[in-house]
């Protein structure tokens, strides 16, 4: 239980900051106790966020809010805050964490304080994400984020590191610079409208705006969030950055930095701009099938395990766009599920390649086979985790995408016949690389002797895999746990689509902020 006013948000979030702090007082040449250090500050982490889980989520309401003024003269204010959605996200951020800096302890031997520091500020930097509803605090640490990964990609990555980062870069970049110009331009439009400045995102989620404008606005949010994501065509960068990254990069960047646009989505897009969403959603459900197919398809023809592996996420994230611009609760649950579950998933395939790759130094899949019989732990972990890849029943990817297909099927027949291509799809690309890599006779003497999992490798594997099998089967905990903010958001899109429609567009601010009740309870104020 977390008592009132008790700022558990800055706790998580700035817990990471301490141990950077304390590696900065080790000397770089005790790399035991640097990684050690790292892995029990990232863990203590998960620990402490584990309470928000169990919090009251029958509500819709902003939860543990810390909220004083930071700049007052321009309405800038610290304002954290969490709902049954953003929880979700950050325990799956401090969830992974621990796991990806432990998987990287025999992999990262240069450089290793350096390393460690870039995923403890990154570990900020994605909590900030998720939990800011000041406009310019999200902002700052939506930037943040971006050079701690720039510099595991950049330092420890693979040989093509350099051109693959700065490709992640410049992506990165444009789309959060257009995103500031419409975050500018909503703040002097909420001060036309209200004679108030403020970066308030609940503030400015109240007054109407007019569809032109919301139109232009939605286009610049949504094209960061679409290159985040990313979305067909925006995703070029994405396969040179997972095949690049170091391993626990490549799990978080998959598994945490890819939800960061559909978080944005959720948070900003459909809420502040319902009348271009509606507008933009047929747009962006096509691209969402597209991506569902194309990603499947690319994936297919890969011969690198990691790049087949990069692909999928195209073809797993469009689900989750799809269910979003669904506009019902089946599917925007299904899309939150299934942004948790591609985390889980994922992640552990990322894990695999890299345990594989370093006892091989090598991810083309015509240079394995048979590995069955030499790695049997490594294999049994490998098909649990692929059949979850695939949405086999009694897997987590089952709940999410059926959820995702049942909703779209709701609101248009079409999309959902177009988007169930891509389970078969993703049977046929996972299973045929699994037989590849896992049946068959052994046909290279180097994977002979091969060592199976070690102990910490297993422990790594083992939290992952329990979840794969605890959301598979009963899903109904965390389903609960957002529902509340769920049914609040499609109601919200709906009744401001409604309202916006039957009105003139110079429409007063107090006939919508009587409809609408979107003020979080329970501030925290310094």
């Amino acid at each position: 239980m977390i008592p009132d006013g008790f700022p558990i948000l800055s706790l998580v979030a700035y817990l990471p900051i301490l141990g950077v702090l304390l590696i900065l007082l080790i000397d770089k040449e005790k790399t035991d106790a640097i990684k050690l250090v790292a892995l029990i500050t990232a863990a203590i982490n998960f620990i402490i966020s584990l309470p928000l889980y169990f919090g009251n989520w029958s509500t819709a309401d902003f939860q543990y809010v810390e909220h004083f003024n930071w700049i007052p003269e321009i309405g800038v204010s610290y304002y954290f805050g969490i709902d049954g959605i953003s929880m979700l996200m950050v325990l799956l951020t401090t969830f992974l964490t621990p796991l990806a800096i432990w998987s990287s302890f025999s992999s990262i031997q240069e450089k290793v304080k350096g390393y460690m520091i870039s995923f403890l500020v990154l570990e900020t930097g994605m909590i900030g994400v998720f939990m800011a509803l000041d406009m310019v605090l999200f902002f700052v640490f939506w930037e943040a984020m971006l050079f701690p990964m720039y510099f595991i990609i950049g330092i420890w990555g693979g040989p093509r590191r350099i051109y693959a980062t700065i490709k992640f870069v410049l992506y990165t970049m444009f789309g959060s610079a257009l995103m500031l110009v419409a975050i500018l331009y909503l703040y002097f439009l909420n001060f036309e409208y209200t004679g108030v400045y403020t970066f308030n995102l609940i503030e400015l989620g109240q007054f109407p705006i007019p569809t032109n404008m919301q139109l232009w606005m939605f286009a610049a949010f949504a094209l960061a969030f679409a290159i985040k994501v990313p979305m067909f065509p925006f995703h070029t960068w994405l396969p040179d950055a997972h095949v690049e990254a170091p391993t626990a990069g490549s799990v978080i960047l998959a598994a945490v930095l890819l939800k960061m646009g559909t978080y944005g989505f959720l948070r900003f897009c459909l809420p502040l701009f319902p009348n271009a969403a509606y507008e933009f959603a047929p747009a962006i459900s096509i691209l969402a099938i597209i991506g569902i197919i194309y990603g499947a398809m690319m994936a297919f023809v890969q011969k690198d395990v990691k790049s087949l592996v990069a692909y999928s996420s195209v073809s797993h994230l469009g689900f989750v766009m799809l269910g979003i611009f669904a506009f019902n609760i089946q599917g925007m649950e299904g899309g939150i599920l299934q942004m948790i579950n591609h985390g889980i998933s994922t992640g552990a395939l990322f894990l695999l390649v890299g345990m594989i790759y370093e006892r091989r130094h090598t991810r083309m899949i015509e240079d394995f086979g048979g590995l069955a019989k030499v790695v049997p732990a490594f294999s049994v972990m490998f098909m649990i985790i692929t059949l979850s890849s695939i949405g086999l029943p009694g897997t987590n990817g089952f709940v999410g995408e059926f959820l995702v297909l049942l909703g779209t099927f709701k609101s248009n027949i079409t999309y959902a016949v177009l988007a169930a291509t891509g389970v078969i799809l993703a049977a046929v690309y996972m299973l045929w690389m699994f037989q590849r890599v896992v049946f068959g006779k052994v046909k290279h003497e180097e994977n002979e002797n091969l060592k199976d999992l070690n102990l910490r490798e297993k422990l790594v594997l083992i939290p992952l895999i329990a979840l794969v099998f605890y959301i598979g089967i009963y899903p109904k905990p965390i389903l609960s746990r957002m529902e509340s903010s769920v049914q609040n958001l499609v109601s919200t899109v709906n009744q401001k689509f409604r309202v916006e429609n039957s009105q003139p567009e110079h429409i007063e601010i107090e006939a919508v902020d009587a409809d609408i009740d979107l003020e979080p309870k329970g501030e925290y104020h310094e």
